[in-house]
């Protein structure tokens, strides 16, 4: 099993967190700014968020978890599939 170890396995972290949390955000029929306020965060968090140019503190990712109704035990899995996804070259 691989485990994010340096920065290019960080980005790929960043980049899939980001999309997990625009796709919840998105079926969840919120807006970012919605998003940023019910869960408290300041407003262009999310942008950052789901551009992957900031990962999520634990604080953070509760917080956001809430404000979408997911289990923060889904979005955590949701993303460790879509780190693995990115991480893996396809096949030829």
């Amino acid at each position: 099993m691989s485990t994010p170890k340096d920065r290019r396995d960080r980005e790929i972290v960043a980049i899939a967190w980001g999309r997990i949390l625009r796709a919840a955000r998105e079926a969840a029929g919120m807006s970012q700014e919605t998003l940023a306020m019910r869960a408290q965060l300041d407003r262009t968090y999310p942008s950052l968020l789901e551009r992957g140019r900031r990962t999520p503190t634990l604080t953070s990712l509760f917080a956001i978890s809430h404000a979408l109704n997911v289990p923060p035990s889904e979005l955590v899995e949701r993303a460790w599939l879509a780190y693995r996804a990115l991480e893996t070259p396809p096949e030829d």
